[in-house]
């Protein structure tokens, strides 16, 4: 593997920060942001300079039940070829269920989601990504997920879902260390296990970042600092493996580029000190042994004991989806994977559902999790339909926000972000909202701007600006 060395998530508002500063070895990039007929400037200058550019995905959704799609695919190699990526990066995740598969409707999370560690969804999920593998022209490598919620009736831990992933697929693991620590401190699972029971020479690289607790539930924000507990996962990780590229990401609240620099000092500091008890430790198995030494975990397609028994056919190696896994399933009774797929794919619609549209929360499930997970996406989703329309926080003013989440609660996201910034308006619209009938007028021009097949007119800007006014002027 590529050793990429120290890295920054590249994002618009601090690009000319990560250009300036000293000893970022490579960068990463949110694919979805990035249109190949206009890549920005600081990018090409990065890469003109050598600097390694990675796309990161994140509405793929190999999670999910449904396969890749391939326009979305197409999208990923093109902007791999477009930056000369020596890899692309994905999640373990799913961002929307339903649909023809379920006979339910589509629903989209506008979040990743964490899959459940079980037999069928690590079955639909080692498909989904040999598919992603033969239409990638680069290496794919897949992050672990932070996660406010826990599904029922897992069967295997963190370490052993991921470990059997990259056994059976051969992807690369990229190890987000503050979502172990999110998910230490939400579902109360150990770091130090999961760690202990990866694949370590599957990492690609790493991710740090830095987040907030309220009410007990860690948030994996991107938007605070780096604490020390993160930071201790990744010595911890270092003291077993070098790993080939370490990260800072921050998506929002962007500090300092001085603030910048002290976190990635304090990730170069930890690396260290992990590198350190990697030595000794080194030394001390040299010295003195352990009786047994050498007894590793099997290679990838290395013969197993018990092999063509049922004990040793239970166990899938890469390659054996289409051979030996089928046979397997014919002697053991097992539910061929398109089975597995609707099964995985219900469950999801069920919780998704329960998430974006208020319907019953499945069995199993924590009730109040569930309601803190719900609103952590309507929150999420206000703040991307600003973005993506900035136009209506100013039209509505302080109105906005708890309009918005009043109106997510009965009407989920089927679509993108902008058919959501239209959709939200016409319902204000329709009922008569808001009070102030010139913001009224302003929101229904706004609407009737852009709803339409072409636009009205060429003004769109002028509005925004009196509308800026009208706000600034109330204060």
């Amino acid at each position: 593997m590529e050793r990429l060395g120290t890295g920054i998530g590249w994002r618009p508002e601090i690009a000319d920060a990560v250009e300036r500063m000293p000893g970022i070895d490579w960068v990463e990039a949110v694919a979805e942001n990035i249109c190949p007929g206009h890549l920005p400037d600081s990018l090409r200058r990065l890469r003109e300079r050598g600097v390694t550019v990675v796309p990161h995905g994140v509405s793929l959704g190999l999670g999910g039940a449904e396969r890749p799609d391939e326009a979305r695919l197409a999208a990923l190699a093109e902007r791999v070829a477009l930056l000369g990526s020596p890899l692309v990066t994905e999640h373990i995740a799913f961002v929307r269920a339903g649909g023809a598969l379920t006979a339910s409707p589509r629903l989209e999370a506008g979040h990743l989601l964490p899959v459940p560690r079980t037999r069928d969804a690590l079955d639909v999920l080692c498909e989904n990504v040999r598919i992603a593998q033969d239409a990638l022209p680069v290496p794919l490598a897949v992050e672990n997920i932070a996660a406010l919620i826990s599904w029922p009736a897992e069967e295997m831990t963190e370490g052993q879902f991921l470990y059997e992933l990259a056994d059976r697929t051969g992807v690369r693991l990229l190890i987000d260390v503050a979502n172990l620590h999110t998910n230490h401190v939400n579902r109360g699972e150990d770091p130090a296990k999961a760690l202990a029971e990866l694949p370590l020479e599957a990492i690609a690289y790493v991710h740090v970042a830095g987040g907030f607790e309220r009410d007990g539930v860690w948030h994996d924000s991107h938007a605070h600092p780096v604490p020390r507990p993160v930071l201790d996962i990744l010595t911890d990780l270092a003291s077993r493996v070098r790993p080939p590229g370490v990260l800072l990401e921050r998506d929002e609240n962007f500090p300092e580029p001085a603030e910048l620099r002290s976190e990635l000092a304090a990730i170069r500091r930890a690396l260290e000190t992990g590198a350190v008890e990697r030595v000794k430790t080194e030394i001390r198995k040299t010295l003195h042994p352990a009786p047994g030494a050498g007894a590793e975990r099997p290679e990838a397609g290395a013969e197993v004991p018990g092999a063509g028994t049922a004990a040793g056919a239970a166990v899938l190696r890469p390659g054996d989806e289409t051979g030996a896994a089928e046979a397997t399933r014919g002697a053991f009774g097992l539910p061929h994977p398109r089975d597995a797929r609707q099964r995985v794919g219900l469950a999801q619609a069920a919780l998704l559902s329960a998430l974006v549209a208020g319907t019953p929360v499945p069995e199993g499930f924590d009730r109040v999790r569930i309601g803190v997970q719900a609103r952590a996406l309507a929150a999420k989703r206000a703040d991307v339909v600003a973005k993506v329309a900035p136009e209506l926080p100013v039209i509505l003013g302080p109105e906005y926000r708890p309009a918005f989440l009043g109106y997510a609660q009965t009407n989920p996201l089927t679509g993108g972000y902008r058919r959501d910034a239209l959709t939200f308006a016409e319902h204000l619209l329709t009922a008569g909202r808001p009070g102030d009938a010139q913001a009224r007028r302003e929101l229904r021009e706004w609407w009737l701007e852009r709803s339409g097949p072409a636009p009205r007119s060429a003004r769109p800007v002028r509005r925004l600006a009196r509308a800026t006014r009208r706000v600034l002027l109330r204060r």
